[in-house]
């Protein structure tokens, strides 16, 4: 598709992969354990840290966090960090330090393009968790971050699902050609309202940053933050981003003082070849957690559900083994799950570790880019209340000012 492949090759994605000797990739032996920088030690970055050291012979030996409390958490499940940064400068000391190689972003969402920009500046490989940016203007930075990592560092987005060995095949069947020509799908992303975390004394900016998943600024809004990995397999399974949306949302359900993100988006995405999506998300209340993708085409019918039955029905018919027997998944924080995304995180942390080891570096950031605007294009279109094309969206330029004070 034209429009995907030109706005890939502008973010200089299209590149071959450069190929450097091992013993150049941190100047030493080839067998020497990348050293882990953690930057942000909440949950997600917790699992990543724990997944990294479990599946690779890379070592976290630096920890950053804004904040003491959470820094002292993981000193006690990582003694040999040697290397701690606390306060609005520890992701600049931690890009800074000889002692990583690579670092793990995982702050809150609005920092990304900051943290991602500083980290590439000082030439250290990047796994930065999604999304990339929460505006139009952060996601224009991030590309320019990518040009400059190309070829010389890996620069990972954590999109884990395209890791999962069953939405690796499944997605490869549909390329295949199992499904015929895709005519429309349908995903959703339902989940109850999460156990957010107290954070007593707290109070003003604090404590709106250490609850950044309940802003809509920090956070990009759910369908942004949260519901984005939904949205990514449909780009991923269509090959293409959508070339406008129209849709609605709100907050009835959500009343929590002190947040503004929405409880609900319905969009329909408009994809090239006349192919829409309708797409659907929650967050509120205490339902069952539920999210899947369904692509519907001439010679049969794909389904990826988080849990359950993920495989293909119609001409070619195929279930991933095990998975018609799954039970119903549970919402979790630190986004470590089982059933078909069991591997995902694995999968992907091997990966990543594994590019800087043998040269072969990735660069995700243009696919990062392309989903998160993705997200944001459904998110506009149902902030404004009418059809929104992915030209006007990007022609905007939006650029989101949270108003902080000395902390970037």
């Amino acid at each position: 598709m034209s429009d995907r492949r030109e706005f890939l090759q502008s973010a200089g994605a299209l590149g071959a992969l450069a190929i450097l000797k091992p013993e150049t990739v941190r100047g030493s032996a080839a067998n020497s354990a990348v050293r882990v920088g953690l930057l942000g030690c909440g949950n997600r970055g917790s699992t990543h840290a724990a997944n990294i050291t479990k599946y690779t012979d890379a070592r976290i030996l630096a920890l950053g966090d804004l904040y003491q409390d959470r820094l002292d958490k993981a000193r006690q499940r990582y003694p040999d960090a040697s290397a701690t940064f606390v306060g609005p400068k520890a992701y600049q000391q931690m890009a800074e330090s000889k002692d990583v190689d690579a670092i793990v972003i995982a702050t809150p969402a609005y920092f990304h393009p900051t943290h991602l920009a500083a980290v590439v500046a000082a030439g250290k490989h990047v796994y930065c968790e999604k999304p990339v940016a929460v505006d139009v203007a952060g996601t224009k930075r991030v590309l320019e971050i990518g040009k400059k990592a190309e070829g010389r560092l890996s620069l990972d987005v954590g999109f884990q699902i395209r890791s999962a060995p069953p939405f690796v095949e499944l997605v490869k069947r549909i390329h295949e050609g199992a499904l015929g020509n895709i005519v429309c799908g349908a995903a959703h992303y339902y989940c109850p309202l999460p156990n957010y975390a107290e954070f007593p004394g707290a109070a003003g900016q604090d404590l709106r940053i250490r609850r950044w998943l309940q802003d809509r600024v920090l956070s990009g809004d759910i369908i942004v933050e949260q519901n984005i990995h939904a949205i990514d397999i449909c780009n991923w399974v269509l090959g293409a981003h959508p070339i406008r949306a129209i849709g609605t949302g709100g907050r009835n359900g959500r009343a929590a003082e002190g947040e503004d993100i929405y409880s609900h988006f319905d969009v329909v995405y408009y994809y090239p070849n006349g192919v829409h999506v309708s797409f659907s998300s929650t967050q509120f209340g205490k339902g069952q957690f539920d999210v899947s993708e369904r692509f519907f085409g001439t010679k049969g019918l794909a389904q990826s559900p988080y849990s359950g039955a993920l495989g293909i029905t119609g001409d070619v018919p195929w279930t991933w083994a095990g998975s018609e027997n799954q039970r119903a998944g549970e919402f979790s924080a630190s986004g470590s799950f089982t059933d078909n995304l069991a591997e995902a995180d694995a999968e992907k942390q091997k990966a990543f570790i594994g590019s800087i080891v043998s040269g072969h570096f990735h660069n995700q950031a243009a696919v990062g880019v392309e989903t998160a605007l993705t997200a944001m294009l459904g998110r506009e279109a149902a902030y404004r209340g009418r059809e929104v094309s992915w030209d006007e969206l990007v022609k905007s330029n939006q650029h989101w000012d949270a108003g902080l004070k000395g902390v970037i």
